[in-house]
């Protein structure tokens, strides 16, 4: 039996033993043979750059006796004048030689790293194209949020290889020149200098040991911090319609200062090492010149000699001190590098599941597909088998169908047919041929899979349906045009503004469900393969279009192997063979016309399913009293027939193509229910003229109204004298021309400002109100470091300001230590040629220990205080710019900039670089200005007219700079978007990496993802050249060696900023504060609406429609009819597109709530009463329960144990959840055990039902539900509505929803079409619900 690999708990990042231990070769995990030129030559350039400081340390020292001789009286002024002259002559050739050496080494360094970042994607995207899927369905994480983290981790590893270590090499040959200069010039006195050296390299060792774990730690926060974020941001829709937006932040909020916890630890360990070399570097001064005066007064040395050596130790002391603030980017690197490599070893080798890997192609496939005793458990579940024991047969050239309830194991065919999974028993072969002995090209270039849930590639619809061919880039129009026409989609495409050039947006959120599904179709139409899977494939589709769509497929696959699963029992004909499953048993086969005579067969069970309902714990057991009102039938009882929730019975005036007793044979020919209707009277309201209001280009519309209750039922009643409306009514519209002029004159009268309505607490902890100094959310170009540091100050609590300014006031200090230490030092230099001069250098090396300690003390309290104030400031900049992203309307998630991979690389990696700005870069600029600002004004004190000469070089150094600053500012940009472009590429291709695989599609998206990692090279080369010429300029002159990494953070800052400064409560679902408790009526008058995405697209046009209260209606419609619009704008994720009008109130709101305008009212406290079960449930990663009471307070009474209990078992889930262990604490999602298609709308129904609404809206609920399961889901809306008296409103293509909730709306050309009761439309002469429902002409009885 095959097992499933977890050894990397830490979704493949290597276990923390091997984070803890990670050594510094790490960093070179990825290094090719291709790289070794730029490593050598980086190398090469990084030794001569360093040998530079003690080539200066030497002239220095030269320079220096020339100073002691002229002092002594032994050399002359002109000597002296001539002496310096000509060593001036080589420090400016040092400087030369300097900025060629500098500027190399930076750009060399810049490529290698570039070329690290390369190779490490490369190495990745490869072995994660080509992992089993075993490894994505065992990533704790969700395959989303370890992508993200991966590209984090290369970026650190990036930074690491880039300049840091460059610099680190630089330094260390700087250190070990100016030891060998020492040691050659006086070896005892350096011996002496440096002897404490060997106990601080101890303890910065230990030190440095310490802080691997913590970093280890923050790394595996900031991935759940990761996972949530995406899980949130892509499941937006759910977030709001459930009132989660608290819920996601607090969360978010709470693990972002857990990951806090673990930095701080790192800040203190480099506060300590910074402060403790800091003491250490002064400290060497006093046994340095103690023994130095000595050697000169003794005459063993002279005083230059002694300089050279001191000066040499120093500056090897010094570069040490330089190499720590880049300590811990190489630490990170180092850590990221080791955590890359653990999952590149796990994609590469580790743990397999034990398979046999061939290479057979056979020349011709048949379709012949033989299960035999396969058994199969998902590695997320081990111990739940979805197949047990399973043998099936499909022949070669024949349709065969698979059914069964939700989660029986119907998908789980398909998945192994595909060669998804190996059977963990068993063997699934093709024409004899194990599936795990043929080569995957082959099985999946003639096996076709078209999923349950339809995955679209953010291109256009001409190369989503070429993606089809193999050689999808040679396919023609008309090739297009052929899978087209089997989905009967010509027509919509030809609607589209671009037609087959439209966009679908990412994941083809740009279109219905059922419109992806056609394309999906047409797709699998092109690509043709001998064997053809459909899963569920026309779920979405109306009646019409799924007739029309499975009558073409079964003409497009005669002769062809085709197996169908589905839980639409009328698309099985009489001559179609059968497989039922149960609880992934075999439990019955054969053909239909066999199985259906069995009434005691699964077959019979699943064509007329019965529902014994759970028995419902009684309120007291539930542990909350649910209110129990009963209100009178909301159907008064007519003679000869039943309730409404009942169906009449089937007289013999109509012939109807139904899904109650369809037949087919293998000529398609079909058996024809007959349906009888009776007369019924109109059952709608009067229409009351509008205002008096008459404009040329407006008709005289109607609204309803409800009438004067009359009697106990009356007051549920709407009754219309008019006939319904039909698409050839006399109804007025608005011209397109002339609505899109109105909604361009309402522009002028934007929505009034208000007040924020956001509680105490939440502002106290995550607001700030609103300053000059933030940034504009819309600002493209690089903000500057004061307006990304004028951020600070606002954002932090007085507490945190205090530690601000006592960091600053400690980098003050530390500033002043090096002007008091110069002026100690100059003490010292004459000591060595005064008569007294013994004499007073102990008395001064003294004085450098009390400058040492100071100066030790301060760097500590300098860097922890404000990496301190740093991680408080970007904690709260991630927190508020999570808190406005949920807080975005709808429509700001469809704009393409805002894609979820970006937002939440921006919330992770942009957020811990923009730290370094306050943490590391800030105090170092402070002191530098505040050193230059001492050292100028004491200059000028000292000696004016030498201070201006030095100084005339500084307009030249400040251009230098500016420029490199600006240039580096600009290639750091375009670096950042050329990784987001990689980023994109990587998260499309694994998201959807079934769907890529049953395309082989792997070639497509290696090469996209090849032609984004060349570009972003490019742009990395180029970077490194400009970058590195302007840098060697700065570094001979002043250090900038912090400029690249300034740019760096201020760019990821820039754009993290924009998000926190995004519009807060101030879209259309802040507009209103009217909080009601019920709901009384819905209506709407005259909608428009189209998406702001696609405003030459109208999708709702002059849509009017009453919803009676205490009733169920269905709307229903063709595919991308704009169903699923009006529960989007029900729910208030879509403001209905803006009308002149009214804005002066001539005509009625849009969309009106019990009377009221739906921009008036309080949206939270509308979604609190209004719930909805979506198209596709989503599951958040959490057990059951957090998952059904999603969205809820916590101190709701809902949440009781009993209440979810309840919710479970109406939605029909209970016993499901029942099965496992730990019941309703059982995890799922990602990470957690996986669930079907079925069970994850179940779950949806529950988390709609728990929260009791007043109004449920039901998009689809039964379409990925077995007959028995929707029968339940029917029962359960018949007694929503009769025993409490919810409003249901269920968006359906489904007959017998239809049938169940009685009232239906039909939607045509963006309006109503007809409305009315089930049976009454059913007698229109050409309506459009008969159309919908395949009716045929009306015959007499």
């Amino acid at each position: 039996m095959a097992s499933t690999d977890r050894k990397f708990e830490q979704d493949g990042s290597g276990q923390d033993d091997e984070y803890a231990t990670a050594k510094w070769r790490e960093l070179f995990t990825f290094t090719t043979k291709a790289h070794k030129f730029s490593v050598i030559i980086g190398l090469f350039f990084s030794i001569l750059s360093g040998v530079i400081v003690p080539a200066f340390a030497l002239f220095l020292g030269k320079i220096f006796d020339s100073f002691t001789s002229f002092g002594t009286g032994s050399l002359s002024g002109s000597s002296l004048l001539q002496d310096i002259s000509r060593y001036a002559i080589y420090l400016v050739g040092l400087g030369g030689a300097s900025w060629l050496l500098s500027g190399s080494y930076f750009a060399y360094w810049l490529i290698f790293g570039e070329l690290q970042a390369r190779s490490g994607r490369d190495k990745l995207f490869c072995g994660i194209l080509h992992k089993e899927m075993q490894w994505f369905d065992t990533r704790d994480a969700g395959i989303s949020a370890l992508i993200i983290r991966l590209q984090a981790q290369i970026r650190e590893l990036q930074l690491a290889t880039s300049q840091p270590l460059g610099s680190a090499t630089q330094y260390t040959t700087t250190v070990l020149a100016a030891l060998g200069l020492a040691f050659y010039t006086s070896w005892s006195l350096t011996l002496v200098t440096l002897s404490t050296v060997p106990f601080s390299v101890f303890i910065l060792g230990f030190f440095s040991r310490k802080s691997q774990p913590a970093i280890v730690q923050q790394t595996e926060v900031l991935t759940k911090v990761t996972k949530h974020a995406n899980n949130a941001i892509s499941a937006i829709d759910t977030v709001k319609c459930f009132n989660g937006q608290d819920h996601e932040m607090w969360q978010f909020a709470s693990m972002i200062k857990d990951a806090a916890k673990h930095y701080m630890v790192q800040a203190r360990i480099n506060a300590f090492q910074i402060g403790f070399v800091r003491f250490i570097l002064l400290g060497i001064f006093v046994q340095g010149f103690w023994y130095g005066n000595h050697l000169v007064q003794t005459g063993q040395k002279s005083s230059g000699e002694v300089l050279t050596a001191f000066w040499a130790c120093l500056m090897a002391t010094q570069t040490v001190e330089q190499l720590l603030p880049q300590f811990i980017v190489l630490e990170k690197g180092r850590t990221a590098a080791a955590a890359l490599r653990a999952v590149l070893a796990d994609l590469v080798g580790g743990r397999r599941v034990a398979r046999m890997i061939g290479r057979t192609m056979p020349t011709f496939c048949d379709g012949d597909i033989c299960f035999n005793d396969v058994s199969f458990s998902y590695p997320s579940g081990p111990k739940q088998f979805a197949l047990k024991t399973a043998n099936l047969f499909f022949p070669a050239g024949e349709i065969t169908f698979v059914i069964g309830r939700s989660g029986s194991g119907k998908s789980t065919i398909a998945n192994l047919i595909i060669g998804f999974y190996p059977p963990a028993f068993g063997s699934v072969t093709i024409d004899g041929h194990s599936t795990q002995t043929l080569d995957n090209n082959w099985l999946r270039s003639n096996v076709t899979l078209v999923q349950q849930q339809s995955v679209l590639f953010n291109e256009s619809i001409f190369t989503n349906i070429a993606f089809g061919r193999n050689n999808f880039d040679r396919v023609t129009l008309e090739e297009i045009k052929w899978g087209l026409e089997t989905t009967a989609l010509q027509t919509t495409v030809t609607e589209l503004p671009q037609g087959l050039d439209t966009i679908v947006g990412v994941g083809g959120s740009k279109l219905s469900g059922g419109q992806k599904q056609q394309i999906t179709i047409a797709r699998a139409r092109l690509r043709d393969t001998p064997i053809l899977i459909l899963d569920e494939a026309t779920s979405a589709l109306d009646h019409t279009s799924r007739s029309i769509v499975m009558d073409r497929i079964r003409e497009w696959r005669h002769g062809k192997t085709t197996v169908v699963i589905t839980h639409d029992i009328s698309q099985i004909g009489d001559r179609d063979y059968t497989y039922i499953l149960d609880q992934g048993n075999i439990v019955q086969e054969g053909y239909r016309q066999t199985v259906q005579e069995d009434s005691d067969g699964a077959f019979v069970g699943l064509l007329h399913p019965r529902v014994g309902f759970p028995r419902l714990d009684t309120d007291k057991e539930m542990g909350i009293q649910i209110p129990r009102s009963r209100p009178p039938s909301i159907i008064p009882s007519f003679p000869g027939r039943k309730g409404l929730m009942n169906k009449p019975s089937i007289p013999d005036n109509l012939s109807l193509e139904v899904p109650i007793r369809r037949t087919q044979t293998r000529s398609r020919s079909r058996t024809l229910a007959r349906l009888s209707v009776v007369n019924l009277s109109p059952f709608m309201a009067h229409m009351n003229q509008l205002s008096n209001v008459r404009l040329s280009i407006l008709p005289v519309q109607k609204y309803p109204r409800p009438i004067e209750p009359s009697s106990p039922t009356s007051s549920y009643l709407w009754r219309d004298p008019e006939p319904p409306v039909t698409p050839t009514t006399s109804t007025m519209h608005i011209p397109l021309e002339t609505y899109r002029a109105l909604n361009r004159a309402s522009i002028a009268y934007p929505p009034e400002d208000r007040k924020s309505s956001q509680p105490k607490w939440t502002r106290a902890i995550f607001c700030h109100r609103p300053r000059k100094s933030e940034l504009p959310a819309d600002q493209k170009t690089m903000a500057s470091l004061a307006e990304i540091l004028g951020t600070v100050w606002p954002r932090l609590l007085w507490p945190q300001r205090v530690l601000l300014i006592c960091g600053f006031t400690a980098a003050f200090i530390h500033a002043t230590a090096a002007p008091v230490f110069s002026w100690v030092f100059s003490k010292l230099l004459v000591t060595f040629y005064q008569p007294n001069g013994a004499h007073m250098a102990p008395m001064w090396s003294l004085s450098i220990i009390g400058i040492a300690v100071c100066d030790g003390t301060a760097s500590y309290f300098q860097h922890y205080l404000l990496e301190k104030c740093g991680q408080a400031w970007i904690d709260n900049v991630r927190i508020e710019a999570f808190k406005r992203i949920l807080d975005q309307p709808k429509e700001w998630f469809d704009e393409d900039k805002n894609s979820i991979a970006s937002l939440t690389e921006c919330l992770d990696r942009n957020a811990e670089e923009m730290r370094n700005l306050l943490g590391r870069f800030a105090g170092l600029v402070f002191v530098a200005v505040t050193i230059m600002i001492i050292g100028i004004a004491w200059s000028l004190i000292i000696c004016w007219k030498l201070t201006l000469v030095g100084l005339s070089a500084a307009p030249i150094l400040y251009g230098i700079s500016r420029s490199f600053e600006s240039v580096s500012g600009k290639w750091e940009g375009m670096s950042n978007d050329a990784g987001e472009a990689i980023g994109a590429v990587f998260t499309e291709t694994f998201e959807n990496i079934r769907t890529v695989r049953a395309l082989t599609l792997e070639d497509y998206f290696h090469k996209k993802f090849f032609k984004a990692t060349k570009y972003a090279l490019k742009v990395g080369i180029r970077r490194a050249a400009y970058s590195g010429f302007f840098f060697g300029i700065s570094d001979a002159g002043v250090i900038f060696a912090i400029v690249p990494q300034i740019n760096s953070s201020r760019d990821t800052a820039t754009r993290l900023l924009r998000l926190a400064s995004l519009p807060y409560q101030k879209s259309h679902e802040y507009s209103g504060n009217i909080r009601i408790g019920s709901i009384q009526s819905i209506k709407l008058t005259d909608l428009n609406f189209f998406y702001p995405s696609r405003p030459v697209y109208p999708v709702l046009r002059n849509l009017n429609l009453a919803i009676p209260m205490k009733s169920s209606m269905a709307i229903v419609g063709s595919s991308g009819s704009g169903k699923s619009t009006i529960a989007s704008l029900l729910l208030a994720l879509y403001p209905p597109n803006p009308d002149a009008l009214r804005r002066f109130s001539i005509i009625p709101p849009a969309i009106s709530i019990g009377g009221l305008d739906i921009k008036d009212l309080h949206v939270p406290t509308l979604r609190s009463l209004v719930a909805i079960v979506p198209q596709s449930p989503t599951v958040f990663p959490g057990t059951i329960s957090q998952n059904i009471t999603y969205g809820l307070p916590e101190s709701s009474l809902l949440l009781s144990p009993g209440n979810i209990r309840r919710a479970a078992q109406k939605a029909g889930i209970h016993t499901f959840i029942s099965s496992f262990p730990q019941g309703y604490n059982t995890l799922i999602g990602d990470g957690g055990t996986g669930i079907s298609g079925g069970q994850m709308q179940r779950l949806g129904i529950a988390r709609a039902l728990v929260r009791q609404p007043k109004v449920l809206i039901m998009d689809e609920p039964t379409s990925n539900l077995d007959p028995e399961g929707a029968l339940q889901i029917r029962e359960v809306v018949k007694g929503l509505v009769t025993e409490e008296g919810v409003t249901v409103v269920v968006i359906t293509h489904n007959y017998d929803m239809m049938y169940a909730c009685g009232w239906v709306v039909c939607l045509h050309d963006g309006g109503v079409g007809e409305k009315g009761f089930i049976w009454d439309l059913m007698r229109r002469e050409g309506g459009i619900l008969r159309g919908l429902l395949g009716v045929k002409e009306c015959v007499s009885e």
